[in-house]
């Protein structure tokens, strides 16, 4: 996919991309620096739980999410951060063995009326697993630089 600006953007524009299997291995070393519940960290403690086996942190999910749309190339010239995102959703367990991807569209397209060069794109997110059961979304505030040509 090739490299965008906040004004290539479109309304209802949508993006898919490519997927990522999670091992155990994964969803442990996440969870042991970033998430150390037991259903995350611990196979025969995730046996015991409401999960019946180990599931992956809903932030791993999320930061996988993210990374699947940042590897596509499209925004990594022009993004400049990040006001936050908006409704978090984790859906339905992620397990070792499952391969998500993200489906990304596009909500919204606002320059920035303070600073011409730049604006907001929200992206509705979803992550998808190899079944097509979505199992997160979230809406991430994009902070975009518009193109050179219309912010000079």
């Amino acid at each position: 996919m090739h490299h965008r600006y906040l004004d290539d953007f479109t309304p209802g524009e949508r993006f898919v991309t490519a997927g990522i299997t999670l091992t155990e291995a994964q969803i442990i070393d996440f969870a042991m620096m970033y998430d150390p519940q037991p259903f995350h960290l611990d196979t025969d403690a995730a046996a015991r739980s409401p999960y019946g086996g180990l599931i992956a942190s809903g932030f791993q999910t999320v930061a996988l999410t993210f990374r699947l749309f940042i590897q596509t190339g499209i925004i990594v010239e022009s993004s400049i951060g990040s006001p936050g995102i908006d409704e978090l959703r984790w859906l339905a367990p992620v397990r070792p063995g499952d391969t998500l991807h993200a489906e990304i569209e596009v909500l919204e397209v606002k320059p920035s009326r303070s600073k011409p060069e730049r604006g907001i794109a929200r992206l509705l997110y979803k992550t998808v697993n190899q079944h097509g059961d979505a199992v997160a979304s979230y809406i991430g505030n994009h902070l975009l630089k518009r193109a050179p040509t219309l912010s000079n």
